[in-house]
């Protein structure tokens, strides 16, 4: 049989032999990679503008496309200085996941990207970055990051000599700067307003807001705290006198807590219905460090107050540090993701992995977990120490979120039906604000708790409590969630946070402080300022440190 020649068609030629890729010049993907940035990675941007009255009809649109050309023009300038071989890939790709995941969050959560809130990120522990998962999350990513990334590696890139290549990238920030310097002269009025009355917007541009912060936290100078940390109140000594019962103060830390949400300061729902039986006072109008963990923490521990704090040189040692100089027995107990720096020199302990059945539920871990180990930590301290007294922190995990659902057990949820989605915004109003009520009924429950215990220590010691949340919390108002927002432009809900104060009568004599004084003053203005001196004041601390006109205890000691 003849053997018969086998044709080959023009479609298996193309399977067998595929036409290759166009090879493309470095500058190419810097110029898609930008607009695609500029375009896609600043969603919740647009939405934003277009929310503003400040712009309204087609002038809206001339200006968006003006600032989204300002944006591309700016980000190619910056990605020219890297569009080299092997450099140009990684640095898309590293600004394209960046740019996607910070779309997602400031598109579902109305938060922004800055210094505080890049902190925040690399402090973040494996509990609170699994409470952020989501579908939304993951859909947002592929979209915005995966996907172009997968077009971008595929396409070859041009090889050129390194002084042809250095030669096309100084042409492309020159006239990328150039650009961007042009546009922005046309705009400028609007812009300038715009920057000036809605100062949140600049850091909503993405990718630049990430970039900059995290410049911010390396690089630039003005913003590095150098030298070795300085000591801090050597010669703190204590005033009480040694013939009186110990002093035991409890300074609970809470987490992510707002003041309008306490019944106890007008709120109208129950949310603090065990306190309201306590001889305890609440000070209604006090205002944070700042709007996160990472910022406020450090702050209101420390002597410097939020304007001396944000512009200090130095690092200082902190109120914990004074009290362990005084001679007072001192011991953090954390229920979260660590103290930040400020139990590094004193005795501390985690009780978030204890995983103890009665205590926990799944991988959360309650609150009244840190009871359970108060007694057996105090029982490590030094017992000449315990003479003196002792300062206990408890840092609760109190109301962080978004999983606001999991921060209750099933039994203290009397605020139903309640937001059970990590993306807030897919919940109603009404349902977040329920999770985030049981939060703090829980709290409520946590501090009496506290209180209980305190009091079945008075045979031995004159205990005291004082609570105070880092900062708040936003639960859709102004389409807002969680907090973060920089401080000057961050909504009362994210700065004023509740402090409460329990004195045991045997305190109140050792402290000459009188509770029912105090509640005369429940409406005077504080913040996290007058925390460090006001702590002090109440242990009877004598320091060169200390600012009587700081201490809200002060104006009732005596009376």
């Amino acid at each position: 049989m003849a053997h018969l020649k086998r044709r080959d068609t023009p479609m298996r030629i193309m399977f067998l032999n595929p036409p290759e890729r166009p090879v493309r010049a470095a500058t190419t993907f810097v110029i898609v990679a930008s607009v695609w940035l500029a375009v896609f990675g600043n969603l919740a941007l647009w939405r934003h503008l277009m929310h503003l009255p400040d712009l309204t009809g087609w002038h809206s649109w001339v200006f968006g496309v003006a600032f989204a050309l300002i944006i591309a023009s700016v980000v190619a300038a910056l990605l020219s200085l890297l569009a080299w071989r092997y450099t140009l890939k990684p640095a898309i790709s590293l600004l394209l996941l960046v740019a996607a995941f910070a779309t997602h969050y400031m598109w579902a959560y109305g938060i922004v990207v800055d210094t505080p809130m890049v902190i925040n990120v690399f402090q973040t522990d494996t509990r609170e970055a699994r409470d952020q998962l989501s579908w939304q999350l993951l859909v947002t990513v592929l979209a915005l990051a995966v996907a172009p990334m997968w077009w971008l590696w595929r396409q070859p890139t041009q090889n050129l000599p390194w002084m042809r290549q250095l030669g096309r990238n100084v042409g492309l920030c020159a006239a990328a700067l150039t650009l961007a310097f042009g546009t922005l002269q046309l705009v400028f009025q609007d812009f300038a307003s715009l920057m000036r009355n809605h100062t949140q917007l600049r850091y909503e541009i993405n990718p630049l807001n990430s970039v900059y912060a995290v410049l911010d936290l390396t690089v630039i100078p003005s913003n590095q705290v150098k030298g070795p940390l300085q000591p801090l109140g050597l010669d703190a000594r204590i005033a009480t006198p040694a013939k009186q019962q110990p002093p035991l103060l409890v300074f609970v830390l809470g987490e992510t807590a707002r003041s309008q949400n306490f019944s106890l300061n007008g709120y109208e729902r129950p949310t603090n219905p065990l306190l309201a039986k306590e001889n305890i006072v609440s000070f209604r109008h006090v205002t944070s460090c700042g709007t996160s963990t990472a910022e406020s923490m450090p702050c209101m521990f420390s002597h410097l107050g939020r304007s001396g704090f944000v512009n200090r040189s130095n690092e200082f040692e902190n109120l914990l540090d004074v009290l362990q100089h005084a001679g007072y027995a001192v011991l953090w107990i954390d229920n979260q993701s660590g103290c930040k720096g400020q139990c590094d020199r004193i005795p501390h302990v985690n009780t978030s992995n204890l995983k103890l059945p009665e205590f926990c539920e799944g991988d959360e871990c309650y609150d009244p977990i840190m009871l359970h180990r108060m007694e057996a930590e105090l029982g490590k301290l030094p017992a000449e120490r315990r003479a003196r007294g002792t300062v206990v922190v408890m840092h609760q995990m109190g109301s962080h979120g978004p999983a606001y659902f999991k921060r209750t057990p099933s039994a203290f949820k009397p605020f139903t039906p309640e937001c059970t989605d990590t993306s807030l915004s897919q919940c109603n109003r009404a349902q977040v604000v329920n999770a985030y009520d049981n939060t703090i009924v829980f709290t409520d429950y946590f501090l009496s708790r506290v209180i209980g215990w305190l009091k079945t220590q008075e045979k031995t010691s004159t205990p005291a409590m004082l609570y105070v949340a880092d900062h708040g919390e936003s639960l859709g108002e102004k389409n807002l969630y969680l907090h973060g927002l920089p401080y000057s432009v961050a909504p009362a809900e994210q700065i004023t946070v509740p402090l409460i104060t329990w004195l045991s009568p045997g305190f109140e004599q050792v402290s000459r402080v009188n509770t029912r004084c105090l509640q005369t003053q429940r409406d005077k203005p504080l913040s996290h300022d007058n925390l460090f001196h006001s702590v002090l004041g109440l242990m009877s601390v004598k320091t060169t440190v200390y600012q009587r006109e700081l201490d809200f205890f002060a104006a009732c000691e005596g009376r």
